[in-house]
């Protein structure tokens, strides 16, 4: 029995293109929800899930998600009950007709398939809703950008817009059909029937893995690295938004109220402008500063599609009182983006899964730290991170603010204080032959560490530091002073502590031939000079022998070291990148992007079509080399055969003189004679006669020699 009140209470949710950004996030949240729970007050902190038990769903009903997906989607949606790819219209109206809401969202698209899609589907319940057992919901999910050339009142220009004033609403040329439609959802929905319809004009949807702004996102931080974040036109136009979950709460209350007005602005507080939003973006996760661009720019760079600059561009104050006064919206970020930057950017990492990596390499001298290094921080997006390079960086950069005159009203001498820090860098400098001091080279490397790049991103530290101390100084957690007295083991600030410690060893022998090996210039570069070689190797040596190391450390912190021993010279250290690798597991940043995949093809390209230049050149010559031996071949071989047949005719000579006299000697002679006397006697066969003639002139020769 209470299986079959939950069924009939329990409420069958249809949302199309649920596989793209805004209907995936309005269907999840309404798949954690249970029908009529907006009606009640609660904890704005709670989320859906954690306040529907067992007893509530019995009584309240579920909402059971169900919904289109392109027919190219492979993405599991374990929220959805069914999914229906690419279903034809036949088999949509049935799903339709199947649910007790449908909910058609055309905020993202200005593509007129969807929005004839829409359409088609709210004609044909409405021709079907004398077959409805109970009342069914249409809910279109609009967009802000039907109110895009709505004037303010004459008499109020600084009045923001409501609720209320949708009738004088003008739409973007963009977005007519979506401004038709909206009128035959109030047409139709209006009438006394079974078919009730809303239309609710969202505002510019961000949070979670962000979609219109996450150009500005992805460039801040995980893309090129900018001294200023575009912002595209002036930027002074007020943007009116709603975070996403905000969005689904609104539909949520639209379900469960079912209100007298069938038209709803979907909006949150805020009164930000572009280019105030695109200025938090850049100083929580960026540079700090924005440049301005011309619009035209951000389809030449490909940032922005034409679409989403137009959305972007809208300039509406708006306000939503309903959703005050008669919905119980459970706000994720009713304040705005501005406000709330900090959660949202942590939903944004969240969601991309855009983690940073923290990576520590240390180990002797010329073990080949520095390639794997920077290997490492290709693969990985990362930031690599060189004692010297960061001196060198902090010198210049107060050099630079040491020749700024500074403002009178700065309050204290701040020229003098860098001039003063520059001095003792330098100092320390030469004193320590070119190593800075601890007290001095910390704080440069903390302030590097805690900068947003590598806080977003992620590191690779190489080589540094080289003792427990200087660990224990850099990576200390200031806020863990009251722990630290009950417990011997320092904390560490996990913010900016490696997550992944590599110790590369070698033995002496091979890292000392390895260092002789390298060309003079670049042994004196890297201090791999026999005089300077072997002294470091044993510092390296007696510091890793000490009490307390550096690999002790981090084995209190638990992250235990994991040691990779170099055995063979590897100029491209592709073994040891392969075993970190695979202990740091998949780049957990932004991939390269289409420029960079265009020009790695580019130049992937081009070295095939080299290479295979290169490659008939080789066989051109390849084949002339081959053509010329055979043709050398070929002449010998003549000569050879000329020379045989010489020799046959000597050797055929030769052996024919033997022959040749007996013949002239007892031959010739007779059968000269017989040929003659064949001649005077004309006998009729005279082929007979010489045989008879030769005989019997044997036969006589015979007779005689046995005479004699």
């Amino acid at each position: 029995m209470g299986e079959e009140v939950e069924q009939v209470l329990s409420k069958r949710i249809f949302i199309n293109n649920v596989d793209k950004y805004s209907s995936k996030f309005i269907a999840k949240y309404l798949s954690t929800c249970v029908a009529g729970e907006s009606s009640e007050e609660a904890e704005p902190e709670e989320e859906p899930s954690s306040r529907s038990s067992e007893g509530q769903t019995a009584e309240l009903g579920t909402f059971k998600i169900v919904g289109t997906v392109s027919a190219s989607s492979k993405e599991k949606l374990s929220f959805l009950q069914h999914a229906y790819p690419s279903p034809s219209r036949g088999e949509l109206l049935g799903h339709l007709l199947q649910c007790d809401v449908v909910v058609y969202n055309i905020s993202e698209s200005t593509a007129s398939d969807q929005v004839e899609e829409a359409t088609w589907a709210l004609t044909e319940l409405h021709s079907k809703m004398g077959s409805f057992q109970s009342q069914k919901l249409f809910i279109l999910v609009s967009s802000v950008m039907t109110w895009a050339l709505t004037k303010p009142p004459k008499d109020d220009p600084d009045a923001h817009l409501t609720d209320e004033d949708y009738r004088r609403r003008r739409p973007h040329p963009s977005f007519k059909d979506h401004n038709t439609l909206e009128k035959l959802v109030l047409k139709l929905g209006r009438e006394k029937s079974k078919l009730s319809g809303y239309a609710v004009a969202s505002g510019l949807q961000y949070g979670r893995g962000e979609n219109i702004f996450h150009y500005f996102f992805k460039v801040a931080s995980w893309s090129m690295p900018l001294d200023k974040l575009p912002l595209f036109g002036p930027g002074l136009n007020q943007v009116p938004i709603i975070h996403i979950n905000d969005l689904a709460s609104v539909i949520q209350n639209t379900i469960d109220h079912k209100p007298k007005s069938h038209y709803i602005l979907a909006v949150d507080d805020s009164k930000n402008t572009l280019e105030e939003i695109v200025m938090m973006i850049s100083e929580t996760l960026g540079p700090g500063k924005i440049q301005r661009l011309p619009k035209e720019e951000a389809i030449l760079m490909r940032a922005l599609e034409v679409k989403e600059l137009e959305c972007l561009s809208v300039d509406q104050g708006m306000e939503a009182p309903l959703l005050k006064d008669l919905f119980n919206v459970r706000w994720t970020s009713e304040s705005g983006m501005v406000e709330n930057m900090e959660r949202i950017v942590s939903e944004y990492k969240h969601f991309r899964q855009l983690l940073p990596i923290r990576i520590f390499l240390t180990g002797p001298p010329a073990v080949g730290k520095s390639t794997v290094a920077q290997k490492l921080c290709d693969y990985y997006k990362l930031h690599h991170i060189k004692v010297e390079q960061l001196i060198r960086e902090k010198i210049q950069q107060l050099e630079i603010l040491s020749s700024v005159d500074q403002p009178e009203n700065s309050g204290e001498d701040m020229q003098a204080v860098t001039q003063e820090q520059l001095e003792a860098i330098q100092e320390s400098l030469v004193m320590d032959q070119g190593v800075l001091a601890d007290h001095l080279m910390i704080p440069i490397l903390q302030e590097k560490l805690n900068s947003k790049p590598c806080a977003h991103q992620g590191f690779v530290l190489d080589g540094f530091p080289e003792t427990y101390e200087q660990a224990k100084m850099i990576f200390l957690d200031e806020d863990s002073d009251g722990e630290e007295g009950r417990s011997k083991i320092p904390g560490c600030n996990k913010r900016i502590t490696p997550e992944h410690v590599f110790v590369l060893d070698a033995s002496d022998t091979f890292l000392s031939e390895r260092a002789q090996s390298l060309p003079q210039g670049a042994a004196e570069e890297a201090g791999y000079t026999r005089e300077a070689f072997v002294p470091r190797l044993a510092q390296y040596r007696l510091t890793t022998s000490l009490e307390e190391t550096l690999w002790d450390y981090f084995d209190e912190q638990e992250i235990h070291p994991v040691h990779i021993e170099v055995t063979f010279d590897d100029p491209e250290s592709e073994a040891v990148l392969k075993m970190i690798t695979e202990a740091v597991g998949e780049p957990k940043n932004y991939g390269p992007s289409e420029e960079e995949l265009a020009e790695k093809a580019r130049r992937l390209a081009a070295a095939q079509l080299e290479a295979r230049a290169l490659g008939a050149v080789e066989k051109r010559r390849r084949d002339e080399v081959e053509l010329g031996e055979m043709a050398a071949k070929h002449e010998e071989w003549k000569r050879n055969r000329e020379e045989v047949k010489r020799q046959e005719r000597e050797l055929m000579e030769a052996r024919s003189l033997p022959l040749r006299n007996y013949l002239m000697k007892y031959v010739m002679p007779s059968l000269s004679q017989a040929m003659l006397d064949c001649c005077a006697q004309k006998p009729e066969d005279p082929i007979d006669y010489l045989v008879r003639l030769r005989f019997t002139h044997c036969f006589c020769n015979a007779a005689q020699k046995v005479r004699e």
